[in-house]
């Protein structure tokens, strides 16, 4: 790998920014090691025991963490572990694939609340978009007003370019071109406000899998799903790398074999 290809050190910030940085940080740890006092927060990440305390404080308002039972059994007061609180955030996710969709709606820890699929020959853009504008309403819908303004937005996992895939999805090629050029967000946009996330779909199944699967365990590792497709990605430092295109680490054929994407 060229070392030019390397994630290189982090911009400058200013105080805002770096509030966020260290605030995304605690969420990380107490995502992947579980719930945690502040003191060990601290020491984990590196941060003043003063920094973590207002920011715990923080983010427990904002209803983001919870506090969980004090650890007693220790010198001095007892240590109040912070986890994550399931519904303090919530998203959508949309899965774009050969012969389906899947639109789910998970909450902080990753676990679906809710459901809907889709079938089709071969994916287009409208009936994709009309799939998605449905399926919002049925799983946000019964939300109420403080659970849909917890919705933080929606991830959207497609493969990349995916109107060369004609042959391999069995569709004809000026069918699958609507997707050359097409807007997704801004057609998003036309019946949702909330921001839109595009990924690769093989890099997004290596970050769910660096998230909320063995992944955690690891610091570097590279993912690979049998499929329709052989789809992976690559995970160095506890991040996933996603290279120039989007698409490093994916090495993705089709069953057939006689098509490679890398």
């Amino acid at each position: 790998m060229d070392r030019s290809e390397l994630p290189g050190p982090a911009a400058g910030v200013n105080q805002q920014g770096l509030r966020d940085h260290n605030a995304r940080l605690i969420l990380s740890l107490l995502q992947r090691q579980g719930p945690m006092p502040g003191t060990d927060l601290a020491r984990v990440a590196g941060l003043s025991p003063q920094t973590v305390s207002v920011i715990l404080r923080e983010l427990h308002q904002e209803g983001v963490i919870a506090r969980g039972d004090p650890q007693r059994g220790r010198v001095g007061k007892p240590a109040v572990p912070m986890r994550l609180a399931p519904q303090g955030v919530m998203s959508v996710g949309l899965k774009i694939g050969r012969r389906s969709a899947d639109l789910v709606l998970a909450d902080f820890l990753g676990r679906p609340l809710g459901q809907v699929q889709t079938t089709y020959p071969y994916p287009l853009p409208a009936p994709i978009m009309e799939f998605l504008r449905d399926g919002l309403r049925r799983l946000t819908g019964p939300l109420a007003p403080d659970g849909r303004a917890r919705l933080s937005g929606i991830g959207i996992a497609m493969p990349w370019q995916i109107w060369d895939w004609h042959d391999v999805f069995g569709a004809p090629e000026a069918d699958l071109a609507l997707w050359r050029g097409f807007d997704i967000a801004g057609a998003v946009a036309q019946f949702s406000d909330l921001p839109v996330f595009i990924e690769n779909d093989a890099t997004a199944a290596a970050r769910a899998e660096q998230i909320h699967g063995r992944g955690r365990e690891f610091r570097d590792f590279a993912y690979f799903f049998v499929g329709s497709f052989v789809g992976g990605g690559l995970v160095l430092n506890h991040s996933v790398y996603e290279g120039r295109f989007g698409n490093a680490g994916d090495l993705c054929a089709s069953v057939t074999g006689h098509r490679y994407r890398g």
